[in-house]
């Protein structure tokens, strides 16, 4: 696996795949930076070595040229971020850009427009890929969330660097960090897996049972396994089409002897509203008219054993609808326990956009081993999948 290690960037330019996709707020700034803070270590280790840095992003989801989608409203706060003042080029390919790089010096950041205001840009097109290799010397790929992506400047870019390619430090680390829950774990290794459905996580969770020693699923997708096994669930999210596949995930993790772990209690609502009314009752035994949205106190003093007997962790998923503070109480004590198993010498792995937004509100982000970058790519490397991405590099 080639690394920034592998090169010495002086008087080179690095055209990097960055993935600055960040939250913009209607006056079109910046409300979560934490992108750009990730970029940060591969960007600064290239300029130290006095190398360039010619960035490529996308952000959101435009039709063609849009104002509101320019990464020109990114620039001050990655300068900041970044203790360099970032150039930038109003398009990503054409004259314009030619020039921009051409006048680039060491030491010095150009960031490119929005690759995605060219449609080639999600078809993979060989022709715009090419034009993007032009930019440098050699390229880095350090665009986890989108590494899942056959996308021009992700993977179709590197077949035009035969050696002069690599992982940037963020990549690498997302491939290490998932590499060892999956391959080289210390043992008792647990998964969590929360969230509403378990259509979402079958794959996962068939491709983990062989690795994992134990399994707590959680969330809205525990009661689809409740329902299966005859309780009582009342108003509760459930998919009805995959109760006999919950049934076969628990005699698969039988067989393999997988410990599985279920919630026994739930915290139950009579709205889906953080002003409705509350009780804490047995998960088999739900009345109708009532739904559950949390974890009850026994399931996460359950959980806490768990988690705390155990040396490689990997969450995704948040336990309720934490997003409500009255539904909040076991995404927080199951983060308060795998912050003391981290302390206590466990490995911690982040992932999944709801895990990793409960880890940032509640203040777990620094007290986990890693919080991953990439929703959708972390999944599919849970599945045993190869990401393109990926791929791209590792090909010479």
């Amino acid at each position: 696996m080639k690394t920034l290690k592998d090169f010495n960037f002086k008087n080179k330019k690095a055209l990097i795949r960055v993935d600055f996709n960040v939250p913009l707020n209607d006056q079109f700034e910046v409300t979560d930076a934490t992108r750009i803070q990730a970029a940060k270590s591969t960007i600064t280790s290239i300029l130290a070595q006095e190398g360039s840095c010619v960035l490529m992003s996308h952000l959101g989801r435009p039709k063609g040229f849009q104002e509101e989608f320019s990464l020109g409203h990114i620039v001050n706060v990655a300068s900041e971020i970044l203790g360099v003042q970032v150039k930038f080029v109003s398009d990503c390919i054409g004259p314009k850009v030619e020039e921009a790089v051409a006048n680039l010096k060491a030491g010095e950041i150009l960031l490119l427009e929005n690759l995605r205001f060219y449609e080639e840009e999600k078809k993979g097109a060989i022709d715009f890929s090419e034009k993007l290799s032009k930019f440098g010397d050699i390229y880095v790929n350090d665009a986890f969330g989108t590494a899942h992506r056959a996308h021009a400047s992700t993977t179709i870019i590197a077949q035009f660097f035969q050696e002069e390619k690599c992982f940037g430090n963020l990549l690498a680390r997302e491939i290490e960090s998932i590499d060892k829950v999956l391959n080289n774990s210390e043992k008792p290794v647990l998964a969590i897996l929360g969230g509403a459905k378990v259509s979402s996580k079958i794959t996962v969770i068939e491709n983990i049972l062989d690795k994992v020693d134990h399994l707590i699923i959680g969330g809205g997708m525990s009661f689809t396994f409740i329902k299966a096994q005859g309780g009582q669930i009342g108003n509760s999210i459930c998919e009805d089409d995959k109760m006999e596949l919950a049934l076969d995930i628990l005699e698969q993790a039988k067989a393999k002897g997988v410990a599985v772990h279920i919630p026994v209690d739930v915290v139950a609502a009579d709205d889906f509203s953080n002003d409705a009314k509350t009780q804490t009752i047995d998960i088999t035994e739900i009345p109708n008219g009532w739904e559950g949205v949390d974890a009850g106190p026994k399931s996460r003093a359950n959980f806490d054993a768990v988690v705390n007997q155990c040396k490689t962790i990997l969450w995704n998923g948040p336990l309720g609808v934490f997003e409500m503070e009255s539904f909040a109480g076991g995404t927080i004590a199951l983060g308060n326990s795998i912050d003391n198993a981290t302390k206590n010498g466990a490995f911690s792995l982040v992932g999944g956009g709801d895990s990793v937004a409960a880890v940032k509100q509640f203040g777990f982000a620094d007290k986990v081993s890693y919080v991953s970058t990439g929703g959708g790519a972390m999944l599919e490397m849970l599945e045993g999948k190869t990401l393109p991405g990926i791929q791209a590099i590792l090909k010479s």
